[in-house]
């Protein structure tokens, strides 16, 4: 448990808030750390369904807090040598740990959600956002670009030109806009709502399938058409005729067996 960050487990489901409100939940080296702990944590816990990341107070994160993080000078010196490291660093792995999660991870989004916010929930698998929400890769606006795992996260979700025009301008767009390019996946104005909802649609699914899916187009989305073939023969080995196959199976022959008025898919 952090100061920054809280876990609570309803269910199946693990709720992480940002609890900086008073900051908008500005990104200071605390809640850094925070986030990363939490995605060890969760990677840990196998009695998950899904992940929702959300904001405390009045949006969900609005970026990097410069002040705060120049305040603590070695730290801030240390994190800039990682600049320099051949693989992943911290900062990096803020957003992209969620993709390492076997379970869905959604973010839902309000208010301001700029630069590393904005990494925070491209990292997650599938957005909800507020129509008034205001989305910016703003790094910009210090002279800087997405570090924070925003390049990898943006190509899958629209074209260059529009990521180039977003993130060379630094433009703050609303909710609904950001869906028009791809950034977000549902508007919503119940967005934790709908969250909880799409999770107990998915849940009523093998959690094997859907780790393997989930493992599976991470893999295969953008490579050649051999590697993403072989993706799919290989994620299908591992859950083929395993128990939780088995139970899908069994199920489904059972439901095929109704009229077809009272089946569901």
């Amino acid at each position: 448990m952090s100061d920054r960050v809280r876990i609570h487990v309803e269910g199946n489901v693990a709720y992480v808030t940002l609890t900086r409100p008073d900051k908008h939940n500005g990104m200071d080296l605390d809640m850094l750390k925070a986030v990363i702990s939490a995605q060890k944590q969760l990677r840990q816990r196998k009695n998950i369904r899904a992940v929702i990341i959300h904001g405390e107070g009045p949006s969900f994160c609005a970026g990097l807090d410069f002040k705060s993080v120049m305040g603590k000078p070695l730290y801030a010196f240390s994190s800039y040598l990682q600049l320099w490291w051949p693989f992943r660093n911290t900062f990096q792995r803020w957003s992209m740990g969620w993709r390492e999660l076997s379970v869905p991870v959604i973010a839902v989004i309000h208010g301001n959600c700029f630069g590393a916010g904005l990494q925070l929930a491209l990292g997650a698998d599938i957005r909800i956002c507020t129509p008034d929400a205001a989305l910016s890769f703003m790094e910009a606006k210090w002279g800087l670009v997405p570090d924070m795992g925003g390049a990898a996260l943006m190509r899958e979700l629209m074209p260059m030109d529009v990521a180039k025009e977003l993130t060379l301008t630094g433009r703050i767009i609303d909710g609904t806009t950001a869906q028009t390019l791809g950034l977000v996946t549902h508007v919503s104005n119940a967005p934790m709502s709908d969250a909880q909802n799409l999770v107990t649609e998915i849940s009523t699914r093998s959690p094997d399938s859907v780790a393997a899916g989930k493992f599976l187009l991470q893999q295969a989305w953008h490579t050649n058409d051999h590697a993403a073939l072989s993706a799919e023969r290989r994620w299908q080995r591992r859950i083929l005729g395993k128990k939780n196959q088995r139970i899908s199976l069994e199920r489904n022959q059972k439901k095929s067996d109704l009229p077809f008025k009272n089946r569901s898919l």
